[in-house]
């Protein structure tokens, strides 16, 4: 089963990622950043890293996207115009959407006694020490790249700010 999540959250990354080159317009693209974004937290979960996977979801998927939107919504100076959507869209979405939630549901439901039986402390033991080892390796092995990868961020977005100011 877990192969299956493995092949079917990966192919959903990978659709996300070239929707996100193919795409016309930026919210479009930042809406396939999520699904990409989801799609490795279910990944990261489905290996054992649950800590990553929650961390992937509020960091990655939560704040940085809408710090991207904000992003490309003060960027974005002309008019959007509306569209009806994608054809390929509504004929691969529904199905694929219907999918993945009867392989969600198939999995939690097939697996729910092992929910039951699991020793609830040795979990809880395996969290805390999955998070300390973590922690561990990204505050004192990485912490210069962890700090970099931060300014670096922070620059991007004030040289892309600066770029696309209008001048009076």
């Amino acid at each position: 089963m877990q192969l299956a999540l493995f092949i079917i959250f990966g192919a959903l990354a990978v659709a996300g990622a070239l929707n996100l080159l193919l795409q016309r317009h930026p919210i479009n693209s930042a809406l396939s950043l999520v699904v990409v974004m989801m799609s490795l937290a279910v990944l990261y979960w489905s290996l054992g890293a649950e800590f990553l996977a929650a961390a992937q979801v509020i960091v990655y998927s939560g704040a940085i996207m809408v710090f991207f939107v904000f992003v490309i919504m003060l960027l974005n100076a002309g008019e959007e115009e509306r569209t009806k959507g994608s054809r390929a869209a509504y004929i691969v979405g529904f199905p694929g959407a219907a999918a993945i939630f009867c392989l969600l549901s198939f999995v939690f439901l097939s697996e729910r006694h092992a929910f039951r039986s699991s020793n609830v402390g040795g979990y809880l033991n395996n969290i805390t020490s999955n998070i300390s080892e973590i922690s561990s390796v990204l505050f004192t092995k990485l912490l210069l790249p962890f700090e970099v990868t931060s300014v670096l961020i922070l620059v991007a977005i004030l040289g892309a700010v600066v770029l696309a100011r209008k001048e009076q």
